[in-house]
């Protein structure tokens, strides 16, 4: 299995410490089959154990490691180094969130504008049995959306318009629109204000750097197909 150097140039925060942020670069060894996360563990355990960055599952479910990877945001343990086609990758935290250290920030404006009363299961479509155990009618499993942020840090008008509802929230907003239709008058109320999909520039950076296929950019158009109806 052959083995090459790469550079991860790294953009540091510690808040007093190393502030403002400054680059540092690392000269790791890497496998072919080697993630962005699998290199920043090796970093972390061989050469600077106060790096600071986010994971969990390790199979893109969880969304806690998205950061920005040569400039695009992706997930670090679904992202192979190999693919990158680079002897230097720079990776920085993700935009528009508050920054707590290295490239890990405060992800929870995500979930400002994302009710707790909306539904995040829906039928599953790619189950498919003849008997179901008893007492099951028919399998769910969690909306595609990780909540990763990654849509939301590569939005142009989250950063112009700290207001705006965003493609995270526009999305789940629209696929509890189509579960819930008693709640329509509500939830086209809230995508049609003045925060709301009207201020989308359809840039579709959203639904290009989505890992799961949830094409924010698709519901925020849905909705505003909706809206021009009524």
């Amino acid at each position: 299995m052959s083995i090459k150097k790469i550079t991860f140039r790294i953009l540091r925060y510690k808040p007093g410490l190393i502030d403002p942020p400054q680059f540092q670069n690392f000269s790791i060894e890497v496998k072919p089959d080697m993630t962005i996360l699998d290199g920043l563990e090796k970093i972390r355990l061989e050469q600077d154990t106060t790096l600071m960055y986010r994971h969990s599952c390790h199979h893109s479910s969880c969304g806690t490691c998205a950061c920005k990877i040569n400039g695009t945001e992706s997930l670090a343990c679904t992202t192979k180094i190999k693919d990158l086609k680079s002897i230097s990758i720079t990776l920085a935290p993700l935009d528009g969130f508050r920054p707590i250290g290295d490239l890990v920030v405060d992800i929870s404006p995500l979930f400002t504008n994302i009710s707790e009363d909306w539904s995040y299961l829906k039928n599953s479509e790619n189950v498919k049995s003849s008997q179901m155990p008893e007492g099951i009618k028919e399998f769910k499993r969690f909306e595609n959306c990780i909540e990763c942020g990654a849509c939301v840090s590569a939005c142009p008008v989250t950063h112009k318009n700290k207001g705006f509802l965003g493609p995270a929230a526009l999305a789940a907003l629209s696929n509890e629109l189509k579960k819930s239709p008693p709640k329509a008058e509500d939830l086209l109320s809230m995508a049609g204000n003045k925060n709301g999909e009207r201020l989308c520039e359809r840039a579709l950076n959203c639904s290009r750097v989505c890992p799961t296929g949830v094409y924010p950019a698709r519901h925020i158009s849905d909705l505003h197909r909706v809206l021009k109806q009524k």
